[in-house]
């Protein structure tokens, strides 16, 4: 017991108790002191014989759990950044002069061909070789923008359960997690959201750096899944597109070419028409936002797990915590999401197409081979499905590019590329239903429809510097979209 009597029974130092540790104690008890009986509680833990390191030792990992300061939310990109690689890096392939030649002489090739074909340019965009690390790194923080709403939804899942755990009548006694019995429930609450925060990001964490690093070993380009990861360069894995050449009745060098084409392709598409790239984004947020946590799954981890272990409720969760049924927003997110990636991928299917049949000999076969690997799907695209609930795939690929190959006979390349000019005039998912009536009625429309558009368009960015869209473009308007009535 402290010798100095204007020190009241309970405060740090009392019994030989670490100062450090009993100031964390009272914070966590709203700042009052601690009852005798819980004090001696402490000392039973083995508090009290603790050594200085021990104490240090303790001290920060309470702090950890349970300071403001210590709290982590969302995706950790260093973290994920850095395990993802270490699983890329296993089978990774060493990158040399002769790959970083190859890439840039396959780029600066499609690109002259795809100037035949299209207006849309992207002058300043070379072709980079990527080993599977670098792709993972310069494609994270892209990979976590998207997954974070998850984490967001995750923690505030976890914390409920937690907090109403506690205060079941078979709650564990807080003691398991190195609390005194009868502490103030309210105060801890507040404590926890921090922890739990850090929890969440740890698990969605090492979730993401999982379903990356599947995907490194793969993509066979920078941005294949028809999301912008990369804007800067355009770019080619050589490792994963040796993998996927093996088998084909196709040179590599051939292959290569195939490939640049499509990318640099995707590439200009995303750098003339910069509203489509953040609409593409917007849409996986907006699906990742809406999606709905298994609270059972959760109430069943937080039930069955040591609380005072956050790797066994880490563990516990691994296995999924995603509820399998879509929302209303996260159907509409995905209805969205589908149109724009087979636009876009039905676009960059007819213009590599195009671009590469006078020049390639197996047009026509890479063209089907690379279709059916985009709706098929594999093993790495299902496992960022377990992350976020959904799979990156244009299932409507064979429809966009007949919509705009059948543009392209009607209205000529630069009619069929005149649809990108803003999202509310974009083909949309009842144009891909109709595919011979959407070519029909802009081919009919003539110049008096292009008048209109021209007219619309030229409102629409006028609104736009006069704040009266309240929205940015690259967003799109509310009740614009893909799916939305176009304007008359």
């Amino acid at each position: 017991m402290s010798n100095d009597p204007s020190t009241p029974a309970g405060s740090p130092g009392d019994d030989g108790l670490p100062p450090e540790i009993m100031k964390i104690f009272r914070d966590l008890n709203g700042g009052r002191d601690l009852p005798p009986q819980l004090v001696e509680q402490l000392k039973a833990m083995g508090i009290a014989d603790a050594d200085p390191a021990q104490v240090a030792a303790m001290t920060s990992q309470i702090k950890t759990m349970f300071t403001p300061g210590a709290q982590r939310k969302g995706v950790d990109v260093a973290a994920a950044t850095a395990a993802a690689q270490e699983q890329a890096e296993s089978e990774d392939h060493e990158m040399g002069a002769r790959e970083r030649d190859l890439a840039e002489q396959a780029v600066r090739v499609a690109s002259m061909w795809l100037d035949q074909v299209t207006d849309f340019e992207a002058p300043a965009l070379t072709g980079a070789a990527l080993s599977r690390a670098q792709w993972v790194e310069a494609t994270m923080p892209v990979w976590a923008s998207l997954v974070d709403p998850v984490a967001d939804g995750l923690s505030a899942a976890i914390r409920d359960s937690m907090t109403a755990r506690l205060g079941d009548a078979d709650a564990p006694d807080l003691q398991a997690m190195g609390l005194p019995a009868g502490m103030d429930l309210s105060m801890l609450k507040q404590q926890l959201a921090p922890f739990v925060d850090t929890m969440a990001s740890t698990l969605i964490t090492g979730q993401t750096a999982e379903a990356v690093g599947t995907l490194s070993s793969d993509t066979l380009t920078a941005t294949e899944v028809g999301v912008p990861l990369l804007t800067t360069q355009v770019a080619l894995l050589p490792g994963n597109v040796a993998g996927f050449a093996e088998g084909l009745d196709v040179t590599l060098d051939e292959v290569w070419l195939h490939l640049a084409a499509r990318e640099a392709a995707r590439m200009r598409l995303f750098t003339a028409v910069p509203w489509i790239g953040p609409q593409i984004l917007a849409a996986v947020q907006s699906y990742a936002r809406g999606i709905a946590i298994d609270t059972d799954a959760i109430d069943a981890a937080v039930r069955e797990v040591d609380p005072s272990d956050p790797a066994a409720l880490q563990d516990a969760l691994t296995g999924g915590f995603l509820n399998p049924s879509p929302t209303a927003p996260q159907r509409h997110a995905l209805v969205q999401l589908e149109t724009w990636l087979a636009l876009v991928e039905g676009w960059v299917d007819h213009v590599a197409a195009s671009a590469t049949r006078d020049h390639l000999p197996h047009t026509a076969g890479m063209t089907e081979t690379i279709r059916r690997r985009r709706a098929t799907g594999g093993p790495a695209e299902k496992t960022f499905a377990g992350l976020v609930g959904l799979e990156l795939r244009p299932r409507r690929l064979r429809d966009a590019a007949n919509l705009f190959a059948a543009l392209e006979e009607r209205v000529g390349a630069t009619g069929r590329d005149a649809v990108w000019a803003h999202p509310d005039v974009a083909p949309t998912g009842t144009d891909l239903d109709d595919v011979l009536g959407f070519v029909e009625r802009t081919a009919a429309g003539g110049s008096s429809e292009s008048a209109e558009l021209d007219a619309a368009l030229e409102s629409i960015l006028r609104e736009a510097d006069e704040g009266g869209s309240g929205g940015d473009s690259g967003q799109g308007s509310s009740g614009s979209g893909p799916d939305s009535p176009r304007a008359s």
